[in-house]
């Protein structure tokens, strides 16, 4: 099925939208996450917890899902497909890791939100246990990188369905 062009364009509109902005937020995150592992000031550390849980449930999930679902429109629904190119599936699998790994780290965020909000709890105590926003955020981020690299260097080679589909 192929779009029209007006449909096309706001399908694409919406997908790049959403997946430059899920690109911003994990840099915000990733800026948060720093804060809060080497902020020396109490009230800076749990008020980054605190905005990276908002952040992470109210902008990065939301994006993310938006991604994901305006990608596999727009590749169902273009000529590219979704099986006929490389970078075309390679970038919809790692949206579906990355969004996987964002639904298992969403747990460990609300963890870090509700040890963060407690004020009986050091600020030490919070640090040891928040390398993992950095490390996802950071990973997050390389994957995202990687995907809209995909996306401007459209690298040209097919699949074996795609080269059987051309032949067609």
């Amino acid at each position: 099925m192929t779009m029209t062009p007006g449909l096309r364009k706001f399908a694409l509109t919406a997908h790049v939208t959403s997946s430059v902005g899920w690109l911003g937020a994990v840099a915000g995150f990733l800026a948060l996450a720093v804060a809060g592992l080497t902020g020396q000031d109490a009230q800076m550390v749990r008020a980054s917890y605190l905005a990276m849980e908002l952040t992470g449930w109210y902008v990065i999930v939301p994006l993310c899902l938006a991604s994901l679902v305006t990608g596999l429109v727009m590749s169902l629904g273009t000529e590219w497909g979704l099986f006929r190119h490389y970078w075309v599936l390679a970038k919809f699998l790692i949206t579906i890791v990355s969004t996987l790994i964002l639904f298992g780290f969403t747990q460990t965020l609300s963890y870090l939100g509700v040890l963060a909000a407690d004020t009986t709890m050091s600020i030490d105590e919070l640090r040891n246990l928040s390398q993992s926003p950095v490390f996802h955020s950071g990973g997050g981020l390389l994957a995202l990188l990687v995907t809209t690299t995909l996306s401007v260097y459209k690298p040209r080679s097919m699949t074996r369905y795609g080269r059987r589909k051309q032949h067609e």
